[in-house]
């Protein structure tokens, strides 16, 4: 009567990767999904509509993982999607070859699985990796995905 072939791959919570917010409520800085990514708002306005419309916001936030442009209009009285934003610090212990970072948190966990990002910050992330700076890596995870968005030098080794 029972299959032994069941295999359950995924341990997940079943929390959501987003939760509704009225649109009037949304602030500049904040965070919402525009186009179905989550994004950082930028700017922000509201415009008055006619005698029995809505008030529209304006909407302008870039993509915080592909620094992209996005914009969108919304009644102010509608709800719109914020993703669940985590942001978390590691101390970088690593670049290997084929371009993944090992970082370990604060309780010592290490992990392998993000890439050195494209652009200035990875450059600037191997050059004073390189000259043997500890550093401290943003790592901002929202939706499914992370990836690294910030680094600094790690001063609580200076104490």
């Amino acid at each position: 009567m029972a299959d032994d072939d069941i295999a359950f791959d995924v341990a997940d919570s079943g929390a959501s990767k987003t939760y509704p917010m009225q649109c009037s409520a949304l602030r500049k800085n904040g965070f919402v999904m525009l186009k179905g990514r989550p994004c950082k708002i930028v700017d922000m306005s509201t415009s008055k509509t006619g005698k029995h419309g809505h008030a529209k916001v304006h909407m302008v936030g870039i993509d915080i993982f592909t620094q992209k442009k996005y914009e969108d209009i919304c009644p102010s009285t509608h709800n719109m999607d914020v993703p669940q934003v985590k942001r978390e610090d590691y101390q970088l212990t690593d670049i290997s070859d084929d371009g993944f970072l090992t970082l370990m948190s604060d309780n010592g966990d290490i992990r392998e699985d993000l890439k050195v990002p494209e652009g200035d910050l990875g450059g600037l992330l191997r050059a004073e990796f390189e000259e043997g700076k500890e550093l401290l890596c943003t790592v901002l995870a929202a939706c499914g995905e992370e990836c690294v968005i910030a680094t600094k030098a790690n001063s609580a080794l200076d104490k």
